[in-house]
């Protein structure tokens, strides 16, 4: 794309906006803010779009957004009248702009005949996912850039299953999107007209009911089990949680919920933090200040559209932050000794994992019997599974999760599910404190009995045309250059997802992989030790996942320093 051209074309034309056009006028003379704004259209994928909000091709604004709106309804009509005639529901965040995108695109589904059933007010992600499911819809789009910082927003589109779309869906968006000019889009009915005609439907407590209703549903022990004193402190981070969240853990008994009030109400600037990422220790500054007042037994926060969510523990006096593995396999053992205990594990049980999440899941399902599934990162993978399954019945969904502090406890939802997970969290914490234990004590009892698993995440951010293409360039020769050896151990396995194969290189041999093709690539060694490393989906960064098990904890921490520093280094030579 030449971007001067086209940041000529949008100030020429008559159909921009006074404010947008001051705006791209104010950059005339910065050449590399202009190739920033203009390089590339904002890609549209399984993610929807995710970017900067500002005027331009590769930033969010309401010109982006409309295109893309009518571009799936486009997709949505190509189905059929009966599939039309499902709807869409469309739900949105705090940030800036999410409550008027999400109202521009229930307006273009209303133009386009297509009923919108859209929030009152903003809502967390996982309810837009239970809200298609409720009404049957055809679609649904989540106004959200999850845990991005302020600058950003997102658009996120689901299917009739209430998952995230794939790339079947996706493409053919892609498609009509590459077919209009965004100048040149379909008139749109207003509000009123679409009222009248029943194209519009604001959806207000019922489904909220609805919702609570099932993730209540998910409690696995008896309140006689649970100590309901348990002190939980808890953050929206002025996000779509706060009134969710609550609700689910009063209702359920718990009545020591202390909100961090500077975090509490929905709030798109995110006064308190530079990042709203629950990932980010950062996160929770605040929470903890809040948890030495109040002799807090957990911390909970979920991300800005609350599908995400991170935990700390007060053990022994010192707050001590749970990463999304060690919280994973927490619940797992607490969701699968909370059935056996019943004897409820199901027939054919499975748990699924992303490919970049760690083994330590996968040793506790097995030694309860039940099966762990990878898949390819995002939940959209994960729900992938049991969406068949509603079909063919040939295994039951037990739990869902990533590395990513995203985990799912039910069906009802096919997504992340930061307000099922935080009942579930509270719940597991009271179990424990009944026993005397903190989850820190149940989580190095596991370390104890399936061995001493690390892990750590390493991002490293490359922003604007030049870090997509160093990103691309990483990608391409590490698959050359990867160190053969760390330490003593040797390269034993190499799984590249984009060829669609894994090489055992001690027999030399070569098989291919049942599972789809993305651009990443694992290096397992014949110590146990692997890492894999993929751009990431939805920011400018590639990212580096380690794991490493030894006999004991300082060890396992060793091995991941050793395997950080040698492949930082060679990755870094790349330029």
């Amino acid at each position: 794309m030449d971007y001067m051209k086209e940041y000529e074309r949008w100030l020429g034309n008559e159909k921009l906006d006074e404010e947008s056009r001051k705006e791209l006028e104010s950059i005339k003379d910065n050449k590399e803010e202009i190739q920033d704004r203009f390089y590339q259209e904002l890609s549209f994928g399984t993610a929807g779009l995710r970017g900067k909000l500002g005027a331009g091709t590769n930033r969010m604004n309401s010109y982006v957004v409309a295109r893309a709106t009518n571009a799936l309804a486009k997709v949505i009509s190509s189905y059929g009248e009966d599939f039309k005639k499902k709807g869409i529901a469309i739900a949105y965040d705090c940030r800036i702009c999410s409550d008027e995108f999400s109202k521009m695109s229930a307006l273009i589904m209303a133009s386009y005949g297509i009923k919108a059933y859209l929030f009152d007010s903003l809502r967390p992600t996982p309810e837009l996912s239970f809200a298609v499911r409720y009404y049957g819809c055809a679609s649904g789009i989540n106004i959200t850039a999850s845990h991005n910082p302020k600058e950003y927003n997102g658009y996120k589109v689901y299917w009739q299953e209430g998952s995230q779309i794939k790339d079947d869906i996706a493409d053919k968006v892609l498609a009509e999107i590459n077919k209009m000019d965004i100048f040149d889009l379909p008139s749109v009915i207003s509000e009123k007209e679409a009222l009248d005609k029943g194209l519009l439907v604001y959806i207000n407590k019922e489904v909220d009911e609805a919702y609570y209703e099932k993730v209540l549903s998910l409690s696995m022990r008896d309140d006689s089990e649970v100590n309901k004193d348990v002190k939980i402190v808890y953050t929206p981070l002025n996000g779509a949680g706060n009134i969710a969240v609550r609700t689910v853990l009063d209702r359920k008994g718990f009545k020591n919920v202390y909100v961090v009030k500077e975090q509490e109400n929905p709030d798109g600037t995110f006064p308190t933090i530079k990042y709203p990422n629950p990932e980010d220790t950062k996160a929770f500054e605040y929470s903890e200040k809040l948890a030495k007042e109040k002799n807090a037994d957990i911390l909970i926060a979920t991300d800005p559209d609350s599908d995400r969510l991170a935990v700390e523990v007060v053990h022994k006096g010192e707050i001590i932050s749970l990463n999304g593995n060690q919280t994973g396999v927490l619940l797992i053992n607490y969701i699968l000794n909370s059935l056996k205990d019943k004897n409820l594990i199901p027939k054919n049980p499975a748990i699924i994992k992303s490919i970049v999440t760690g083994d330590m899941g996968t040793a506790i399902a097995k030694s309860f019997g039940v099966e762990m599934i990878s898949v390819l990162t995002g939940f959209k993978n994960i729900c992938a599974l049991p969406n068949d399954w509603d079909k063919t019945g040939e295994k039951t969904y037990v739990f869902g999760y990533e590395e990513s502090i995203g985990y799912n406890p039910g069906v009802f939802v096919r997504d992340k599910d930061a307000v099922s997970s935080a009942l579930l969290l509270a719940e597991m914490a009271g179990y424990y404190k009944k026993q005397g234990k903190t989850l820190i004590d149940v989580l190095n009892e596991l370390f104890e009995q399936y061995g001493y698993y690390s892990e750590n995440t390493i991002s490293v951010v490359l922003e604007g045309l030049e870090g997509q293409q160093r990103i691309a360039r990483m990608m391409k020769e590490i698959r050359n250059i990867y160190p053969k050896q760390i330490g003593n151990a040797s390269v034993s396995e190499i799984t590249d997802y984009e060829k669609q194969e894994k090489t055992d290189l001690l027999s030399n041999k070569t098989e291919k992989i049942d599972i789809e093709k993305t651009n990443a690539i694992r290096f397992l060694y014949d110590d146990g030790c692997w890492y894999t490393l993929r751009p990431s989906g939805t920011e400018p960064k590639i990212k580096l996942y380690i794991y490493t098990k030894a006999k004991t904890m300082q060890e396992s921490k060793n091995l991941l320093k050793e395997i950080e520093k040698t492949v930082l280094d060679v990755l870094y030579t790349i330029e």
